[in-house]
């Protein structure tokens, strides 16, 4: 049945409603029209019966958008060619080759089949490649090596003993009223995972100088041995002119290297990141409920505690801890990192 017909059948309906119930008011109340419709259907169906109705229900149904078969060829066969283009490049270089279709159109291609970011991209074109055997483009082979090196040499952290590396970042811990904003600077040593976490009221790089200072650096020397690189990220409270920042130099003075991570890549600097999270969900989620606090102090000395915790009671499944706690992965490995730095 078309439009059209059901239309015409739902019209007779009302009549038919209305002769059975002898009220045209009713009738209209519940089919839900008005008096002044009821009456021209009532008075075009007299006149010629049903098919007089076709010309008060001649209504044209409104088809969605559809893109042309031929562009949206064109769109997934220039997908292929560039799989590392965004959408907008992908419409303008088109356009050049006398195919118009918007950004948003190439995205809407690019949903239907599964290709709305590069990864997936890559993906097709891996799968098109072990299919068909297409000879790839230096474009396609440039994108496919570059995914190759980004897993590759981005994936793990490399550690050798304690103290041969030691992460650093900046946690926004949140706004206390009273207080003002207030941010974690917390270190983690990448073999044995032992956090240090100290509070400040801004993020600056004396802030970051002083964990090392008053902390991380004291913390190591009761044991007898160095720390010999930091890793960070690149944020402004971490990197400047080596002679005139702060941070840059206290690494300078104590004879420690600095590794940046790469840019806009948070997940190199994975371990403070992955810190983050269990401090957010096991200490700072749960001690907001429990107690209201006045001062930095007050939430630090809380810190301290559960950091204590955390670095000889909890334990740790990660590939160098194995089962052990921070602290007894860190002393059972003491031995061999003195061996070590002393044959350097």
């Amino acid at each position: 049945m078309t439009v059209g017909e059901e239309l015409i059948r739902t019209k007779v309906g009302l009549l038919e409603l209305a002769e059975y119930l002898g009220n045209v008011s009713k009738a209209c109340k519940v089919m839900g029209y008005s008096r002044d419709t009821f009456y021209r259907v009532k008075s075009l169906y007299d006149e010629g019966g049903p098919e007089a109705l076709q010309e008060i229900t001649r209504r044209k149904p409104n088809i969605k958008n559809r893109i042309d078969p031929k562009v949206e060829n064109a769109v997934l066969a220039f997908t292929m060619e560039e799989p590392a283009y965004g959408q907008v490049r992908v419409s303008d270089e088109l356009r050049k080759r006398g195919t118009f279709i918007s950004p948003g159109g190439v995205r809407c291609i690019w949903l239907r089949h599964n290709l709305e970011c590069f990864k997936k991209r890559l993906i097709a074109l891996e799968d098109l490649v072990a299919k068909e055997g297409v000879i790839l483009t230096e474009q396609q082979m440039a994108a496919l090596e570059k995914a190759k090196e980004e897993k590759v040499a981005w994936g793990e952290i490399e550690t050798e003993h304690v103290g041969y590396l030691g992460s650093q970042d900046t946690f926004y811990v949140g706004c206390l009223k009273g207080v003002g904003r207030i941010y974690q600077q917390t270190f983690i040593d990448t073999y044995c995972k032992v956090g240090i976490c100290k509070l400040y009221l801004q993020k600056t790089p004396i802030t970051a100088a002083d964990l090392l200072n008053s902390r991380v650096l004291p913390f190591f020397e009761s044991y007898d041995i160095p720390l010999l690189r930091m890793l960070t990220d690149r944020g402004t409270e971490y990197c400047g002119k080596p002679d005139a920042h702060d941070y840059e130099l206290y690494l300078a003075l104590n004879d420690i290297d600095h590794s940046k991570t790469k840019v806009k890549s948070p997940q190199s600097n994975g371990i403070c990141e992955r810190f983050h999270k269990t401090i957010l969900e096991e200490f700072y989620q749960i001690a907001f409920r429990k107690k209201i606090y006045n001062s930095l102090e007050e939430l630090q000395e809380d810190l301290d505690i559960w950091l204590e915790k955390y670095n000889n009671e909890r334990t740790h499944q990660g590939k160098m801890c194995c089962g052990r706690t921070p602290m007894q992965t860190f002393l059972e490995n003491l031995p061999a990192a003195r061996e070590k730095l002393i044959a350097v």
